[in-house]
């Protein structure tokens, strides 16, 4: 297989010991003309809690509609990694991982939700989105967010 291309990969890993958005990397979108979907699931998600310091797990899902750029997928591993050890209310992760993927990215359309395993017999679902302001992504954005339910 040839890798020469490739900066991330075959190299070790180092792993942020906290919240480390300088990560994310983007590159080129190669499709900017077609509206698609692209979907990252990450499955072992962890945070603190930032009042008891106990950890917070869950899934996180990411979708969003690429403009001209988009998030390499190792340098989003590794910035979702570094909230192992940060202190944050889930519904803040959803929103600070929404905001820091726009600052990144600039995509048509995006939306972040965390799928939190229960503590204290409560299980907490935070969903956050943006639609580019003035486009049909931002009318997309309302819709989403009006009708959002999770689906159990």
């Amino acid at each position: 297989m040839q890798t020469d291309d490739l900066t991330l990969l075959g190299k070790k890993t180092e792993y942020k010991q906290d919240y480390a958005p300088e990560v994310l990397e983007a590159f080129e979108n190669k499709h900017q003309n077609n509206d698609y979907w692209v979907t990252f699931d990450c499955p072992e998600f962890t945070s603190l809690c930032p009042i008891t310091g106990q950890p917070d797990y869950a899934t996180i899902r990411i979708d969003y509609i690429p403009k001209v750029k988009m998030v390499e997928s190792k340098s989003l591993k590794l910035y979702l990694f570094s909230f192992r050890n940060h202190g944050a209310f889930h519904e803040d992760c959803v929103n600070i991982i929404m905001k820091d993927l726009i600052n990144l990215m600039d995509p048509k359309y995006i939306e972040v939700t965390g799928i939190f395993t229960p503590r204290g017999g409560i299980s907490i679902y935070p969903y956050a989105n943006y639609g580019e302001k003035g486009s049909k992504y931002e009318k997309l954005a309302e819709e989403r967010l009006f009708n959002h339910s999770f689906p159990l």
